[in-house]
């Protein structure tokens, strides 16, 4: 299916106009139920650092398997989603393993962030040979699928999208970032690809690296795929202290934790979120971190 191209939601703008203006009044944000909420797509309870931390978000989950033969343009997967209606429709975010994986090797993420309160699909690629430009196409299938013709279509804002991967499925989400800018968030993790400037990318993205990756060395791949996405766009890179190239293939908390405030602040437009990304994460597990703060 074509790649359709979106604008930005107006009511964002609308809704920092808002923020900014009660602020300049004197006011103060409270932590908000979500239909008195600076953004009318927050989701859950204000967030804290045990809540980012824990193994599981506020949203209980279900999953449902996708087969490959019910699909086209991606090797089906797993559709992770909250049960919970109560607080309206989700964002969704479709992840991609990494070159010869299946989706088993990043399937603690499913889960994960789908109890912060998104509908995520992890998929399985057509080919575990498959490079990143096509395994970019095919996130964006998965999307196309999830927003369309899933049975959990009714629970999703197709207008609130993201991707991720791992490694070339990490390159794959720079590639789908550059491909569909109405794109919400882009999680490249230990990204890999032979193209190494994204100058058109306007996704907000955040790249989270290993400092020991000897596969896709930061200094050749995550660092120059950061610099070269214009400063004007919103990016972070964090890079994981000691970390290879293979750290998002187990439970991994700073990687779950700025993961899920990336998508929460910008697919969710939720600024109680701001406090985890500017100045951003410190301490032993934290080699380096750099960040366009503060967000617009």
């Amino acid at each position: 299916m074509p790649t359709t191209i979106r604008s930005r939601t107006p009511v964002r703008g609308l809704a920092r106009l808002a923020v900014a203006a009660l602020l300049a009044a004197g006011g103060a944000l409270a932590a908000p139920a979500a239909a008195n909420a600076a953004s009318p797509y927050e989701r859950g309870p204000a967030p804290t650092n045990a809540i980012l931390e824990a193994s599981r978000g506020p949203f209980a989950t279900s999953s449902i398997d996708v087969s490959s033969w019910s699909v086209t343009g991606f090797g089906g997967g797993v559709i992770y989603y909250p049960t919970s209606t109560a607080e309206g429709t989700f964002g969704a975010v479709a992840i991609s393993p990494g070159y010869t994986a299946s989706w088993s090797s990043l399937s603690w993420l499913g889960p994960r962030i789908a109890s912060h309160g998104f509908v995520v699909i992890g998929i399985e690629t057509n080919s575990r040979l498959d490079q990143p430009a096509s395994r970019g196409r095919q996130l964006l299938a998965a999307l196309d699928y999830l927003t369309q013709r899933s049975s959990v279509r009714g629970r999703i804002d197709s207008s609130r999208l993201a991707v991720a991967g791992h490694s070339m499925g990490g390159g794959g989400s720079l590639e789908a970032a550059a491909a569909r800018p109405s794109l919400q968030a882009a999680v490249p993790l230990a990204p890999w690809n032979l193209d190494k400037t994204w100058s058109e990318v306007r996704v907000p993205t955040l790249i989270i690296g290993g400092e020991s990756d000897s596969v896709a060395p930061v200094s050749t791949h995550s660092i120059p795929f950061y610099n070269s996405i214009p400063s004007s766009s919103e990016k972070a890179y964090l890079e994981l202290n000691g970390a290879s190239h293979f750290f998002p293939q187990t439970t991994n908390t700073p990687t779950a934790k700025q993961t899920v405030a990336w998508l929460k602040r910008f697919v969710d437009d939720d600024t109680r979120y701001e406090q985890f990304l500017c100045p951003g994460p410190t301490g032993s597990a934290i080699e380096e971190y750099r960040n366009t703060c503060p967000s617009s």
